[in-house]
Order: C-alpha cells, then structure tokens, then sequence
C-alpha cells in the first residue's frame, strides 16, 4: 500500500493546482475537493495510470466510473501525505484556486469564506491567540460528525433549598447548568432537547475587536458569521414549532447577523428588530455619534404557529405620551380615570351625553380637554363604562396596564452600579426586567428557556422566578462563582431585579453538570502552564496519550526537538494546542465505557439518565 501511495503522489504533482510553491507539498484539501466536483483534469490524470486507474474506476457496460468514496477514503487516509501539513501547523479549511489555504486570506465577503463549515470555535482568551480549526461539512463529514456528537455529562449536581445532592439522575422537571462549549453542548442537547425549547435568548460575542470582555470576543468577520451560523442552525432545531428566538447584538454586526437570520430562519418569520435604549447620550465621541442602544433580532420558528402575549408598559414613552394627552377625572367614589378629546365627529352616534339643556355640538365641531372639563364640573357630562356603549370610555388609573409595547425599548434601564441587581461582571450584565419581558411575550409558565450564552446567569435568574424551565451553558470559569452562586442566592428567596414584581419567595432547584473533559484537560494545563520546564513536560503527555491529530506525526516532532526548544514559551503552547486532536476535547457518549477515559459510575447513571439510555 505504502508504494501505491508514492504512485498516487507522484501523479498528483503533474498538476500544479495541487502542489504548493512555498513548501513544495502536495495540497490534500484541494485534491479531495477537486474529486468531489468530478475535475476533468484530475480525472484525467488518474486514469493515464493502470495502477490508479484499476483502484479508482470500475467499468459498467463499457463506461469507467469514477468511485470518489474509495479516491476521498485513500486521499483522507492518515498515511497519504503526511508531510503536505507542516510539522507545527494544523490548518483544516478550503483552498482558492491558486491552491492557497483561505485562513491565510485577508479578503472577506458577504458571500463569506468556510459558509459551509463547522468552526470548533472556542471562545477562552488563550483560543484567540490560535488559529481556528474549521470542518468542511462536504469534505470532512466524519469530522463535523465526530465534533457535534453527544457529549458525555460529569460532575452532575443538584441544587435546592436542602442543599447539595449528587449521585443523581436528570428528570424532566429539572432545569439544567451545562459547563463547557457551547456549540458541542447544545448539539448534545438535540438528543433530548430537539424541537422540544419554546424561547431561545442569547446575547453573542459582539465582535467589537475588544480585549476587555473574558470570553473570546474577537474575531475577523468571516469567523464570527460562521461561529454564529453553527450555533444558530442547530438553535433552530432545538426550537419547537411555537418557539421564538432573541439574539442581542450591537450596531457594528447587526445588519450581518440580521442577513444570516433570514437565511436559517426565512425572512417570513423575522418579528422585529428591538431597539433597547440601554443608556443617556452623555457621552461625546470625536468622529462619530454616541451609541445608546442595542439591538435584539426577533424571530419565530414558525409564523402560523408561534405563541405570542401582548406587554403592556407604564414606562414607555408611548404611554407617557398617551397620558400627557388625556384628562384625569375624579368620579363620585374618588378614583381617578382618563379621559380624551373627541376628536372624529364620525362617531358622534356612539357618544353619550347629558347636555341639560344644551345643544349638541354641531358637526365637525372637537370636544377640547378644557370644554370636558368644564362640562364635568358642572355635572353636565357622564362617561359609559363600557366600550360597546362607548368607544371614549373610562380608564381608571389603578386598573391601567399601560399602552402595548412597541419595538422600541426606553423604560428598561441598565443596571445601576450601585444596585443591588449588579453582579461583578465587567459591566455586560443585562437587568433581569429585559429577559422578564421577552418571557412574558413567548412564554408561559413550564416552558422550556436555553441560553447558551448565558454570561452571568441573568436568564437562567429570571426564568427560575418566573417558573420557566430553563437550560444555561457558559464555557468560562466564572461560571461556579458567579452564576451558581448567584442561582443559589434565588432559591434561597433574594429580593433583587424582578423578585418584587413576581412576588419571588425563593424555592425550586437546578442541576449543575459539565461537558467530560479530554483534550480539554490539556488545553487547560497548557495555558496555565508558567515556565519552558512544565510545557515540555505537557508536550510529552499529550505525545503519550494517543490523542493528537492523525496528520501528525510523533516522530517528525522528535526530529525537530531543536527546533521546538527555540520557540518561546507562547509559541511552544501554541503548538502542543495545535497537536491535540479538536475532536477529542471532550468525551463522546459512543466513549464513555472506554476505560482510557476513566468515567464514573455516577457519571454513566447522570449521563444515561439525561440521554435516556440506560439499558442500551
């Protein structure tokens, strides 16, 4: 096999579309692209050899039939080519027609580069110093298959009123704290969870370019639009067919994200786009207008089915503007109601007044404020309490909800630093009052709420008081500081955010639980690594464990242990990153009796429970 491997290269290299100037290797990607799309040259190419031609064809009634599976199988094979990736190097992607890797392009469109693929995406502050590892969904499907498989669940714990309870199994009425990244716990949530969420809310990475926030907020255009199209085609599938969902975002992306929703989403089922005026105008910048809002992209699974609740608010400046132009009465039991001019003498028959005497104003004529004033003071003007005998009729001011919400969100303030609603989170906490009102407009009580962006635990805190259930997934370590300290202060009954508007009495109870770590567990030690001594000592480990990409090779790296004890310490972490098999960053659930992965017997039972797999 090993000589028909040479032969295979040595063909291969006749066309320069294949071979790479620079370090003179052949270019997998590119050949197994160019056997997918059937290249006339390619095919050409491998039938001009007996050997490659016997293999790779099979004649039927006298026509030769190009088998692509055997070509891709033997192209994708571990021993074709090791050298066409470089020794310290892992880069997974599509290549131009110059037969150059597009992550080495500056050039980005709308139309954007790896559309098709699955980016492992990362979001710590060591993943933004690597480059991203991206699946071709058409020429890596193994990959991609192997990548968003169901994870297996560890560390599974329940929270109460009681305490802490572990050695437990997942029931349907549990709400659930998933630790891990967020595009492989939500692919694991599809098994249980598929079809099933009835309001998705996610505030994502804004790209802003910024360092200042803890998750990986930073990224070039085209990897943001695929790092957000992974996580929303299969948010869309957790959907159920009356569900919406709410990705909050800022002005710099928002007309991009607002294109890739319609196209996972259909234009049809696009609601509103929600100004949330957020902040003052205070601030004054030198080239450009200040920014005071965000914006919230709204969008249903299915139009014809979705469930939607009108809000209504006292708040607004749509209210404030309806009272402004109304009169307030007092009637003979001292409460207080509005009133308004009249206005469209079209309605005239559908009044009722007590003139006494005085004659009906004529047609075209406008009842001012100050002439119903002073009709009332003189007795001379009732009002019907209904609407069916009166289209003008009271609103009594203790019974007044307010004028329905329009897209435009002014009433709902950010937090005040010195609330007792803040939390330590550099500033990107959002009031619960914002989630408390997309719940009301899409949910009821029971229902089932996912963030899997879920920060500082904001919708994780307002669905819990609201009796939602609800599904949190946060990758950073905060996570067991902050947002379970904070769920924990919830059950214990706190009275912050909205607890006095929901009459909040503390209660209910959460399960806590991780992705099972593997690959992860290095990634970990590497960046927390402080001196050439303990990278090396890593280097060895992961060299041992079996777990490294097939496209390396642990001899080659041997071979250039010189080389590798001249890098810095950041390059040598970044390389022992880029040998760990992304695939293998946490345990599969097809793994999860293999006894290299050491999982517990507590964790089998969590995790079969969750999957509902026991006995399978």
């Amino acid at each position: 096999m090993a000589n028909f491997y040479q032969t295979l290269e040595t063909i291969l290299k006749k066309d320069t579309r294949f071979f790479s100037k620079d370090t003179e290797t052949l270019l997998r990607n590119k050949v197994y692209e160019s056997a997918v799309n059937m290249d006339t040259a390619l095919i050409k190419l491998l039938l001009s050899n007996d050997e490659t031609k016997s293999r790779f064809f099979t004649d039927v009634d006298g026509v030769l039939v190009f088998d692509k599976i055997a070509f891709g199988w033997v192209v994708n094979n571990h021993q074709f080519l090791p050298d066409s990736y470089t020794r310290f190097k892992n880069r997974i992607g599509l290549s131009d027609r110059n037969g150059e890797l597009i992550t080495a392009s500056n050039d980005v469109v709308l139309s954007f580069p790896y559309k098709d693929c699955v980016l492992e995406g990362g979001q710590t502050k060591e993943d933004q110093k690597r480059d991203e590892v991206f699946y071709n969904s058409t020429l890596a499907p193994d990959d991609v298959d192997r990548l968003l498989y169901p994870k297996v669940l560890v560390g599974a714990k329940r929270y109460s009123k009681n305490g802490v309870e572990e050695g437990i199994t997942f029931n349907d009425d549990d709400n659930l704290i998933i630790k891990g990244n967020n595009l492989l716990a939500i692919s694991s949530l599809l098994k249980r969870f598929e079809g099933k969420i009835n309001c998705i809310y996610i505030d994502v990475p804004y790209n802003t370019g910024s360092d200042g926030f803890s998750y990986n907020d930073k990224f070039n255009h085209s990897t943001w639009l695929v790092f957000i199209k992974n996580r929303l085609q299969i948010a869309k599938r957790l959907l159920s067919t009356k569900g919406s969902i709410f990705v909050q975002i800022d002005a710099f992306e928002e007309a991009y994200l607002k294109v890739l929703l319609d196209e996972i989403f259909g234009r049809d089922n696009f609601r509103n786009n929600i100004t949330w005026k957020r902040r003052g105008g205070s601030a004054n910048p030198s080239s450009q207008l200040n920014n005071i809002s965000d914006y919230i992209l709204w969008y249903s699974k299915d139009v014809t089915s979705m469930q939607y609740t009108p809000v209504y608010s006292l708040n607004d400046e749509n209210t404030q503007q309806y009272i402004k132009e109304r009169f307030v009465f007092t009637d003979e039991d001292g409460r207080k109601f509005m009133k308004s001019p009249i206005q469209s003498p079209n309605l005239r028959e559908n009044l009722k007044y007590d003139y006494k005497g005085y004659k009906t104003p004529e047609k075209g004529y406008s009842i001012s404020l100050e002439v119903m004033k002073k009709w009332d003071a003189e007795n001379r003007l009732c009002f019907p309490d209904s609407k069916d005998k009166n289209i003008n009729r009271k609103i009594y001011l203790d019974e007044y909800q307010g004028q329905p919400i329009n897209s435009l969100w002014s009433d709902i303030y950010v937090i005040n630093p010195m609330s007792n609603e803040r939390v330590d989170f550099m500033g990107g906490q959002k009031p619960e009052a914002l989630i408390q009102r997309i719940l009301q407009m899409v949910t009821e009580e029971g229902d089932i709420v996912l963030d899997f962006c879920l920060g500082s635990g904001t919708t994780a805190v307002v669905a819990h008081k609201m009796d939602r259930h609800y599904i949190g997934v946060e990758q950073m370590n905060y996570i067991d500081d902050l947002v379970i300290t904070r769920l924990n202060e919830v059950i214990a009954g706190e009275k912050n955010g909205i607890s006095k508007d929901v009459n909040w009495k503390g209660g209910g109870s959460f399960v806590y639980c991780e992705l099972a770590k593997c690959n992860q567990n290095f990634v970990d030690k590497v960046n927390e690594a402080k001196n050439d001594k303990e990278v090396i000592t890593l280097l060895n480990q992961v060299l041992e464990t079996g777990f490294i990409s097939h496209k390396i090779f642990p001899a080659d790296i041997s071979e250039a242990a010189d080389e590798f004890a001249d890098l810095t310490i950041a390059d040598k972490k970044r390389f022992i990153l880029e040998l760990l098999d992304k695939n293998m960053l946490y345990v599969n659930l097809c793994d999860i009796n293999d006894k290299d992965y050491a999982i517990s017997e507590a964790d089998k039972t969590f995790t079969n429970s969750f999957y509902k797999t026991e006995g399978k």
